[in-house]
């Protein structure tokens, strides 16, 4: 069984579906129900139109099928009463093995259950082969808010994890580096910075387009600045919703990003030998565009070089946390939350909240230990 994701050549009603995922069978077929579950749920509910999410939703249905089916497992069956369901042998799969977090376990089991309901609503399977259990859940305060002792009763998963409040996984200054150090291979270390000092996703960092670098030292008004503005066009590269947004780049990471494009960068693209080259910054010793799961192997590898967990978009956290910190802490002119909403393209200031949380965890000893590494992975004092 493998995923694959779908170039322009699939058209439905005229509509061009490139990058939705396709889950193939050992016969090369399409892995049914599932793949008629991902277009239903992704494409003629219209409610998710990002490739991005589909990429994200194949993947994990993906994960819990090939699961299924590496362990000898029919997912339409029901395991014996007091046994374990499917949906807890994959959770401790996931957790013992992959070493996932109980927050992306429960995203994929939540998947896994809409999944097995909408079987269920089609007339493929009679049972759901799991059960919930009744949680309390936080609401807004209201008028009644001083009578109210509990929160809103909701359904969970049995074969989730207990998640309460859990914030996103972020790399203390110290993880920060240490990866640095470990990181040998010049692409990927400068993959690495552009990611933790620009809050880029690991799509964004592997389409980031040659045309946006610049040598600083030809540009006279960056001269004395610490900073330069690049505006990222959804036309040129991929962006999350297609939501064109802006970051400050930092000119010695700029002007890093420049060598690295006329020296290395120039003889990988050589030995392509293809006539129309890539565009990307970034490309592989073959000459070729890094692939969808390229970043989330070089991370594996470099978890367990350094011993702890690390992943490519802990480095995004890692930027909103200490940036959030570094302009509350410095003579930041604007609002450091909405500015940092900005740099990562949110939709609601409410999502960037949450890194309000993380800020508050940090020791004040770690981060003034660290405060000059801070200023020059972050530099927030001098941005415009």
């Amino acid at each position: 069984m493998r995923i694959i994701l779908s170039d322009k050549n699939l058209i439905v009603q005229e509509r061009v579906y490139e990058g939705f995922p396709l889950l193939i069978g050992r016969d090369g077929q399409a892995v049914e129900p599932a793949q008629t579950f991902l277009w239903d749920e992704l494409a003629s509910n219209g409610r998710t139109q990002s490739p991005l999410t589909w990429a994200k939703y194949g993947r994990d249905l993906y994960d819990y099928f090939a699961f299924m089916e590496a362990n000898g497992l029919d997912w339409r069956s029901i395991p014996p009463r007091g046994m374990p369901t499917h949906l807890d042998r994959y959770r401790d799969w996931s957790r013992g093995q992959l070493q996932l977090n109980t927050r992306t376990i429960n995203a994929r089991l939540r998947l896994v259950a809409r999944f097995y309901t909408w079987a269920r609503s089609e007339g493929h399977i009679d049972k759901l082969p799991f059960s919930f259990r009744k949680v309390y859940v936080a609401r807004d305060p209201g008028f009644f808010a001083h009578v109210q002792t509990q929160g809103v009763p909701a359904y969970a998963l049995r074969a989730g994890f207990a998640q309460r409040g859990s914030l996103p996984a972020y790399l203390t200054m110290d993880q920060v580096l240490v990866c640095l150090q470990q990181l040998r291979n010049p692409t990927h270390r400068l993959m690495f910075e552009l990611m933790v000092r620009c809050g880029l996703r690991q799509i964004e960092c592997r389409t980031f387009p040659v045309k946006y670098i610049c040598n600083p030292a030809k540009r006279a008004d960056l001269h004395g600045r610490r900073t330069v503005s690049v505006s990222m066009n959804p036309d040129e590269m991929k962006l999350k919703y297609d939501k064109p947004r802006s970051i400050d780049l930092p000119v010695d990471l700029m002007d890093d990003l420049w060598w690295y494009v006329v020296r290395r960068r120039r003889a990988r693209a050589e030995a392509n030998g293809q006539t129309t080259p890539s565009e990307t910054v970034f490309l592989t010793e073959q000459g070729q565009p890094y692939g969808s799961t390229a970043l989330t192997d070089i991370f594996a590898g470099i978890a367990k070089r350094v011993g702890f967990y690390v992943r490519p978009h802990m480095l995004r956290h890692t930027y909103a946390t200490y940036m959030l910190w570094r302009l509350r802490a410095s003579n930041f002119k604007g609002d450091p939350l909405m500015y940092v909403r900005d740099r990562l393209g949110h939709s609601s200031v409410a999502t960037t909240m949450v890194y309000l949380h993380l800020v508050n965890t940090l020791e004040a000893q770690l981060v003034l230990q660290h405060e000059d590494e801070i200023d020059a992975l972050f530099h927030a004092e001098a941005i415009r």
